[in-house]
């Protein structure tokens, strides 16, 4: 999947690109030339391999989207109006929508600057009586510290929810994040480790809890098609949401899911190249994981600008594209800074210092898989003489 290359030399290299080949073309065909579309074997089979993809204890239900699955968790932990959950100030604005969309409030919290995650350090301060979730994001893919987070959890009786939408293959000591807190989200979006187009997956070690969240994402329908004695005789016992995967999808998401270990060894393989070319660069710092008991997902790399470069940062960016190398920002800006949370909570900078940092100094840079090695050689050799530029 080399990139292309124009006669003066210069390459064209999106930040991100869907790692789409014929296998998935024929996975789709092949659903599509049967005739089940909608709960069918395809997302039962993606569940289960899923599950055997996180490891021991996992149990998994297909959504619509990381989101959807984030708002569900929230519905199945009986969580809403006056509860209150913990939330990074550093993270996507989908985060926070999914504890406001349940009536809770969302407490923002700031992150730790060398990996924009939170810690149990960081959240302890912010707990108080109508605390009754945690809501953790491994930012970038960088697992956080869950076993001090769960422990401080426990301590106060809350539950953990984990936004993985970006951490397909992070662990954190061996374990697959996801599989710490009472639940854990997936993301499936184009760009992310795998994709199924748009699409999402619930995760979790209590049983109980899955089969309850596979109900209320297919609107409260009290039985599957294939547990119907009578061919559409079912009831409705609760509340639910058309919160569903198709099977198109899902048979999208099983090839995808079947070279994950190649995705993740290459994306593993461009952080490290980047990596080592930034190392000596005067002014920029890399986002990793600090821990070494945490498996970095690569899922891009996050340079960090000191004030000198970052008042550059626009002009960095726009040299960047000038050879081709794509660029994204992870995050915008602190989601407490959006208008929608300025406006209902107020803001004071005073309290997310390093969300801020992140946001408003860094540049993301692409490793995908759609990136051979010389592609992220490229890409490495470009950036470090464009900062290195930028301060002259």
């Amino acid at each position: 999947m080399t990139s292309s290359t124009a006669p003066d030399g210069t390459r064209e290299i999106p930040f991100g690109r869907p790692w789409i080949g014929d296998e998935e073309r024929a996975a789709v065909d092949r659903v599509l030339r049967g005739h089940i579309l909608t709960h069918g074997p395809e997302c039962a089979a993606f569940e289960s391999e899923f599950a055997g993809f996180l490891g021991k204890g996992a149990h998994c239900s297909t959504v619509s989207s990381c989101t959807t699955g984030l708002h569900l968790a929230y519905l199945g932990l009986g969580i809403g109006p006056g509860d209150e959950v913990i939330v990074p100030a550093q993270t996507h604005a989908a985060t926070a929508h999914a504890v406001e969309w349940v009536g809770a409030t969302p407490v923002f919290v700031d992150c730790d600057p060398a990996t924009g995650n939170l810690t149990a350090e960081l959240i302890e301060p912010h707990l108080g009586q109508r605390t009754r979730a945690v809501s953790v994001v491994h930012f970038v893919g960088i697992p956080c510290g869950m076993p001090e987070i769960v422990e401080l959890a426990d301590s106060r009786g809350l539950h953990v929810v984990e936004d993985c939408a970006l951490a397909v293959g992070a662990r954190f000591d061996g374990r697959h994040v996801g599989l710490f807190g009472d639940a854990g989200c997936f993301s499936f979006y184009p760009v992310k480790h795998l994709t199924t187009a748009e699409g999402g997956m619930f995760v979790s070690r209590r049983e109980e809890l899955v089969t309850h969240i596979a109900r209320l994402r297919a609107l409260g329908v009290d039985r599957r098609h294939d547990e119907r004695a009578i061919p559409g005789m079912y009831d409705v016992p609760m509340l639910g949401h058309n919160f569903r995967m198709s099977e198109i999808q899902a048979a999208l998401g099983r090839v995808q899911l079947s070279r994950v270990d190649e995705n993740l060894a290459r994306r593993r393989a461009n952080f490290g190249i980047l990596k080592d070319a930034l190392a000596e660069v005067q002014g920029v710092r890399v986002l990793d994981a600090t821990d070494p008991r945490a498996e970095n997902s690569h899922y891009c790399l996050t340079v960090v600008l000191d004030e000198e470069l970052a008042a550059l940062r626009a002009g960095l960016i726009a040299d960047l594209a000038a050879v081709g190398v794509g660029t994204s920002v992870y995050y915008p800006q602190p989601v407490p800074r959006m208008t929608y949370y300025r406006e209902k909570y107020g803001y004071d900078p005073a309290r997310f210092p390093n969300s801020e940092a992140i946001s408003d100094r860094s540049i993301a840079l692409p490793v995908g898989p759609h990136l051979e090695p010389e592609d992220a050689e490229y890409v490495a050799a470009h950036a470090a003489r464009v900062f290195t530029e930028g301060r002259a």
